[in-house]
C-alpha cells in the first residue's frame, strides 16, 4: 500500500515538474520573442508617449535596436565596441516603437529618436513620458531630428513646452544643444534650433503613420 502510494506521488510530481518546466519555456519563448519596435504601443491612452531607452542619461556606452533581433545590442563599428568620446548623455536616451523616419522622406529609415529628461533610467525600460519639443539637427546632411520628453518620475513633468522648461530650468536646452553638436567632433553635426510641442507632435504623428504604412505593404508582399 505505501509502495502504491510513493509510485502515484512520484508520477504526479513527474507530471507536475513537466507542465511546469513547460510553462517556463513557453513564457520565456514569448520573452525571447518580444520586439521593442513591434511590440510596444507609441502612445499610452493616457497620452504619455513610450520611449524605450536604449542609453540611461550619464552614461557613455552605445547601446541600439537592432532590427533583425529586436533587443538592444552594443553598437559596433570597425570591429570595436562603441564609446562616446565626451560627457555622459544629457538624459535617457532612445527611440519610440512603432516609428519610422523613411529615408524617402529625408529620414534615416530608423525609429524616431528621443532625449528624456529625467533621473537615470535602466537600459532597456520602456519609460513613459511626454513630448515637449524638438532639437532640429543634421548629422553629415542628414535629418537627425531629437524629439524632446520629460519622464513622469521628475521634477520636469510639470513643464509643457520648451519655452517652460527655459523659464523654469534656465540652461538645459543650450546643454542639449551643445552636446548634440559636439559629442561626435566639432562640426560634425548642425542644429538647425528648436521646435515646439505642436511641431513635435506633428512628427511623432507622421512617424506613427509610416510605420504603418510601410509595415502594411510589407504584410501584403
Amino acid at each position: 500500500m505505501l509502495l502504491s502510494i510513493s509510485l502515484s506521488l512520484a508520477l504526479l510530481s513527474c507530471n507536475s515538474n513537466k507542465k511546469s518546466n513547460s510553462s517556463e519555456i513557453n513564457n520565456q519563448e514569448k520573452k525571447n520573442d518580444f520586439n521593442l519596435l513591434y511590440d510596444v504601443n507609441p502612445i499610452q491612452v493616457s497620452g504619455e508617449v513610450n520611449a524605450v531607452i536604449e542609453i540611461p542619461a550619464g552614461t557613455i556606452e552605445k547601446w541600439e535596436y537592432n532590427k533583425s533581433t529586436g533587443k538592444l545590442q552594443r553598437e559596433i563599428i570597425d570591429n570595436k565596441k562603441r564609446t562616446v568620446n565626451y560627457l555622459g548623455y544629457p538624459g535617457n536616451y532612445g527611440m519610440i516603437p512603432r516609428t519610422l523616419l523613411s529615408k524617402e522622406k529625408g529620414g534615416d529609415g530608423d525609429p524616431l529618436d528621443i532625449i528624456v529628461l529625467g533621473p537615470p533610467a535602466k537600459r532597456g525600460q520602456i519609460l513613459k513620458c511626454k513630448i515637449i519639443g524638438v532639437l532640429y539637427l543634421l548629422d553629415g546632411g542628414e535629418q537627425d531630428d531629437k524629439l524632446i520628453a520629460v519622464s513622469n518620475n521628475s521634477p520636469f513633468h510639470s513643464i509643457n513646452s520648451i519655452d517652460n522648461l527655459n523659464n523654469d530650468f534656465k540652461g538645459i536646452t543650450q546643454i542639449i544643444e551643445l552636446w548634440f553638436t559636439n559629442y561626435k567632433g566639432y562640426g560634425k553635426i548642425e542644429s538647425k534650433g528648436f521646435g515646439n510641442k505642436k511641431v513635435a507632435l506633428d512628427i511623432l504623428s507622421k512617424a506613427i503613420e509610416e510605420f504603418k504604412l510601410i509595415h502594411t505593404k510589407l504584410r501584403k508582399e
